[in-house]
């Protein structure tokens, strides 16, 4: 795999790992395990920090695990706290914004997945943009590319399913099930997640 910063670094295996510093954009902290295929490929313009800990007693592991041809790109200071699984599958791409996403992340990402930001997400989030399966004989697409605006706020337990785009200035609800896009600044929540406000702003 290849790592891009402000110079062309190349990694062969990556396993377990006690900490990870990769010049001064790739920062794996202790108990994470990464897993790179040859060929896939991280683009770092800024900090990445994967299995970032709130306290130094935190036992939990992360995985990161990138198949072969798939790329994960990070523009600004971007953050993934303990006990997250992030998949970016064969031929997939993950383009990271700025922002953190706190504990316990289940990410996979078949096609495209797309973090805007000055992003806020909550811990124990669910996001996937693939049903993994396709259902016959309806024209159902197995997957569909996700996107998340920038200055957005996801709550707890929140799942964002294939094909949504969240707008800009949204703040989505704990426990909520998205499955359809949200528009510029609203609160949405619900299963599945539904608009409850307009023209909202978060601080």
């Amino acid at each position: 795999m290849e790592v891009k910063m402000n110079i062309l670094l190349k990694l062969t295996k990556i396993k377990l790992i006690p900490l990870l510093k990769v010049g001064r954009n790739f920062i794996v902290y202790k108990n994470a395990k990464v897993s790179l295929a040859k060929t896939s490929k991280i683009t770092l313009n800024n900090v990445f920090q994967f299995n970032s800990k709130w306290t130094n007693n935190d036992p939990f592991p992360s995985l990161l695990a990138m198949s072969s041809d798939s790329s994960l790109i990070v523009k600004g200071n971007f953050k993934i706290f303990s006990g997250s699984r992030v998949y970016i599958n064969e031929g997939a791409s993950l383009i990271l914004g700025s922002g953190y996403i706190n504990n316990n992340l289940n990410l996979s990402c078949f096609e495209k997945i797309e973090i805007g930001n000055n992003v806020a997400i909550s811990e124990n989030v669910c996001i996937r943009d693939s049903d993994n399966h396709t259902i016959l004989p309806t024209a159902h697409q197995k997957n569909q590319a996700v996107k998340i605006g920038d200055n957005v706020w996801i709550g707890m337990n929140v799942t964002i399913l294939k094909g949504v785009t969240i707008g800009n200035g949204c703040v989505i609800a704990a426990g909520s099930v998205v499955n359809k896009s949200i528009p510029d600044k609203c609160l949405a929540g619900g299963v599945p997640a539904k608009i409850l406000y307009e023209n909202i702003v978060w601080e």
